[in-house]
């Protein structure tokens, strides 16, 4: 499970001094990781899965929130 590892590796990144090419980078990869965990959890339903996918979204919109400029909390 190569892309579990991947995805572990994704959450405990840091996320500060990044530069806008890094952020854009890391959205893509957020993306990348959650559809092809989703096609695991489709044939396999593993709620493990889902709370992985959940977590990298939630990372992913932190930094797509950072990207656009937009300050929410």
């Amino acid at each position: 499970m190569e892309l579990l590892k991947k995805a572990l590796e994704f959450q405990k990144r840091k996320m500060t001094h990044m530069t806008t090419s890094d952020k854009v980078s890391a959205s893509r990869e957020a993306k990348s990781l959650v559809l092809r965990i989703n096609e695991i959890y489709k044939k396999t339903r593993d709620p493990y899965l889902m709370d992985i996918m959940k977590q990298i979204t939630e990372k992913k919109q932190k930094i797509d929130r950072r990207i656009k400029g937009v300050i929410q909390v």
